[in-house]
């Protein structure tokens, strides 16, 4: 089965991100099966222009290197709408990036973002949102602007246009919470990254979004991004739909 990791990261010189590298990425292809992985790489805080504008030179780099194995998302911050614009346009038009990266600088609602939901829309390519409903009161504090699920179902009834993905169903918080809030939200896709291997996670994900909604991703959790999916107990074909024909399908959408 073709494999797309649609959540991965690359390290930068002030993220080290658990040191995944191009090169390491290569090697858990070879071990994992992957065939391609759509990384980004990001800055804490609020970045500026020459700090994000950084990040996606670390990623184009790769992409370079490894054509077609490493594709690439454009991370800005919505906080410099004119400058974040103006990067997706050169990222994703020039250089070939596949889509946005959106972390916790803002809440996805937030209307600082709509301009840039927009240009996805314009572009036809996708947001990967950082998202979490988090529980524990002092992981919840270091992010206070962090979206959950309801932000992210909230944002697709103003844009149904978007294709929005919520980032690790399985590192996010309370998953069952996010599953609930999304259900009806149709045009939103969660990927199932992150540690988290809680039996049945995959199955009640099938249940609830359907196979053709959820994208295998394995953020830092490379062996239980891949385990999770493989052990599942669902049909060959929805194994499929959410190891690369969801991803392709995506992918297969941009306008130019």
């Amino acid at each position: 089965m073709v494999r797309i990791d649609c959540h991965s990261h690359i390290k930068n010189k002030v993220w080290d991100v658990a040191g995944l590298t191009p090169e390491s990425l290569m090697e858990a292809a070879d071990e994992l099966g992957i065939d391609s992985f759509c990384c980004s790489t990001l800055t804490f805080g609020m970045p500026t222009p020459d700090e994000f504008r950084m990040c996606n030179e670390v990623v184009l780099k790769a992409m370079r290197e490894y054509p077609g194995k490493i594709l690439g998302y454009c991370f800005v911050n919505p906080g410099y709408q004119k400058e974040s614009l103006m990067e997706i346009e050169k990222r994703v038009v020039e250089d070939g990036m596949m889509g946005v990266k959106l972390y916790n600088q803002y809440k996805c609602t937030d209307p600082v973002t709509f301009s840039l939901v927009s240009k996805t829309i314009e572009l036809k390519v996708p947001i990967l949102q950082h998202a979490g409903y988090l529980t524990d009161p002092a992981g919840a504090a270091e992010q206070p602007n962090i979206s959950n699920a309801q932000d992210v179902a909230r944002l697709a009834s103003l844009f149904p246009e978007a294709m929005i993905i919520e980032a690790h169903l399985g590192g996010g918080g309370d998953w069952e919470w996010a599953l609930k809030n999304l259900r009806k939200a149709r045009s939103v896709y969660a990927d199932t990254s992150g540690s988290v291997i809680d039996m049945g996670m995959i199955e009640k994900a099938v249940k609830c979004l359907g196979a053709e909604r959820l994208l295998f991703a394995t953020d830092l959790s490379m062996e239980e991004g891949v385990g999770k999916i493989i052990d599942a107990k669902i049909g060959d074909g929805e194994r499929q739909l959410i190891f690369g024909d969801n991803m392709s399908k995506i992918l297969g959408m941009r306008s130019r």
